[in-house]
């Protein structure tokens, strides 16, 4: 398959991801996750699939908002496997005491890897390089 293809393939289930993450639907994103699945964060210990999802519906359930922006850096095909390296603005409110929210903006650095597994694109590590939040 061509390198735009995939591009242009991976673009769309980045969109129907975020907008899953966005409307706080964590079955369209789990879907796109290989079992093999592992999640490495900036600081801390990489998680399987299984405690990433976990910890996904958990972080959503807390929040009153999220929204999400990324624009890719670069990209490669190796062996089958599509690696990208994307930048990541996410806004996300908080509920805090009664009446108010928090405000928090992160942007991260982050590296996919994405494998063609029976005929469609699915995530097999991501790996974030870089997080800060303000």
């Amino acid at each position: 398959m061509e390198t735009d293809l995939i591009i242009s393939a991976i673009n769309q289930l980045h969109q129907k991801a975020n907008q899953a993450l966005e409307n706080k639907d964590t079955e369209v994103h789990v879907y796109l996750l290989d079992d093999s699945f592992t999640y490495s964060p900036a600081e801390g210990v990489a998680v399987n699939k299984r405690d990433y999802i976990i910890d996904m519906k958990k972080y959503l359930k807390g929040l009153k908002s999220f929204q999400t922006s990324y624009y890719r850096i670069k990209s490669n095909v190796e062996d089958g496997i599509f690696t990208e390296k994307i930048a990541r603005k996410s806004v996300v409110i908080k509920p805090n005491l009664l009446l108010f929210a928090k405000k928090e903006t992160i942007q991260t650095e982050e590296v996919f890897n994405w494998k063609n597994i029976k005929g469609e694109w699915k995530i097999i590590s991501v790996e974030i390089t870089l997080e800060e939040k303000y």
